[in-house]
């Protein structure tokens, strides 16, 4: 698909617990390439494609380069929000200029909240059994 030769910056984004190992390639199209798909073939709601494509429209390089995706664990939302902070760290290789914009739209923190533990005694990790009175 993508000759080796070609210049290409990474970046690595988690979310939840998904991970997405992304590179931009310079001089691109402007495709979107996720797990061998396009973008819109991979993702069904609108508002995850957005998601994904948020740092680009940002820095306004939306159809000068071409991104590859390689996203694994969690849900559609979290390997949304995985694509959006690995294309933003991507970019900073690209151009370091960048950094003020994507810093400021906060798409270079990554998001901590993470699912909470089970705890003994309980059904889930705040749900407590079902009261019974008799």
């Amino acid at each position: 698909m993508y000759e080796s030769k070609q210049k290409y910056s990474y970046g690595t984004g988690r979310r939840k617990s998904s991970v997405a190992r992304v590179r931009v390639y310079e001089n691109g199209t402007g495709s979107i390439t996720v797990n061998g798909r396009d973008i819109e073939e991979y993702f069904g709601l609108d508002t995850l494609k957005l998601i994904a494509r948020q740092p680009l429209m940002v820095t306004d390089t939306l159809g000068k380069v071409d991104v590859v995706v390689t996203v694994a664990g969690g849900g559609v939302t979290g390997q949304a929000g995985a694509i959006r902070h690995g294309i933003a760290r991507a970019l900073l290789g690209v151009n370091p200029e960048f950094r003020p914009a994507l810093k400021a739209a906060g798409f270079l923190t990554r998001d901590p909240r993470m699912k909470e533990r089970k705890k003994y005694g309980l059904k889930a990790a705040r749900r407590a059994p079902q009261f019974s009175k008799r």
